[in-house]
């Protein structure tokens, strides 16, 4: 199934201070706008230009942080805007390396459903369970069929945050094919650790247990975010994910989310990670079929 591409308008350039750029590619969230961010953010890391301290981007936009005595703000603006020009991730001869990631997740899950059972006073609708809701506002039948759909497709990460190693995930299907749910009225004041959260068009899992909107659909057996970094996954970073990772969150039942949970707690659990050159532009013109490719990569 093709998908017609969104044409970007012209970027947003402003100051945060004396130290910050903040570039807005789109208002709107596209993966167009994410593979421009992911794009341009990548020249930057190559070109190491002098005075630039970090690069951070996000899910339409990104930031820079720099050194104002050692790069002049409105000098590097002027680059930024030339890289808007050149940089055209959606040129067929154009990939990222990235990695596809096998994401386990027990849905329906019963430590999440006690948990959103406790807050009914802050959703939309307390009468149905978060999976129920999302079901129903998304046109499905079951809440099976939902899981088949949030199962079948995979997701891209686009940005890492609000809070280390939560991986905002978009996934990669036609927007008429999106799944898109509120976040709670109010927020809970409780989320477990690795729980699988939706809020708008973004999949999350929460990497620690504390406050949450996110309706919650699962949990995921593995972390996303080791502070011990005793997982070998993790022996580089803190943090599992990194933007451009494409997750597959695939539906597990009990008896493989207890077999996994025991090969993290010994400390033997890998990820399956296969490296792969993504092109977004073959992607943008036949997401189905390069969808049923990323999964045989994955699963070969």
């Amino acid at each position: 199934m093709a998908t017609t591409s969104v044409e970007l308008p012209r970027a947003r350039y402003d100051y945060g201070g004396d130290e910050f750029i903040f570039v807005e590619l789109d208002e709107a969230m596209s993966l167009e706008a994410n593979f421009k961010a992911m794009a341009i953010t990548s020249v930057l890391r190559e070109e190491n230009i002098e005075g630039v301290i970090d690069i951070c981007p996000s899910n339409a936009s990104y930031l820079i942080r720099i050194d104002p005595d050692r790069v002049h703000p409105a000098e590097l603006v002027a680059h930024l805007e030339s890289l808007e020009q050149t940089v055209q991730p959606l040129a067929e001869d154009k990939t990222l390396h990235t990695r596809l990631v096998d994401v386990p997740v027990l849905y329906n899950d019963p430590w999440t459903h006690e948990t959103l059972m406790r807050f009914r006073d802050r959703h939309q609708d307390p009468e149905a369970s978060d999976l129920e809701y999302a079901a129903r506002i998304n046109g499905f039948g079951t809440v099976s069929q939902l899981i088949d759909a949030l199962s079948g497709a995979p997701f891209l990460v686009t940005m890492i945050g609000f809070v280390p190693g939560l991986p905002f995930c978009y996934q990669m299907v036609p927007r008429d094919r999106q799944i898109e749910v509120p976040k709670y009225v109010r927020p809970r004041t409780d989320t477990p650790e690795r729980a699988f959260g939706y809020g708008g068009a973004f999949a999350v899992v929460y990497p620690v247990r504390g406050a949450g909107g996110y309706q919650l659909f699962g949990l995921a057996p593995a972390p996303v975010f080791d502070l011990t970094q005793s997982l070998a996954d993790f022996r580089d970073s803190i943090v599992f994910p990194r933007p451009g990772d494409i997750l597959r969150y695939r539906s597990i039942d009990q008896t493989e989310f207890d077999a996994v949970r025991a090969e993290v707690e010994k400390g033997t659990f890998h990820y399956r990670i296969r490296e792969y050159e993504f092109s977004p532009a073959h992607f943008l013109a036949d997401p189905d079929g390069v969808n049923v490719e990323l999964l045989e990569v994955l699963y070969r």
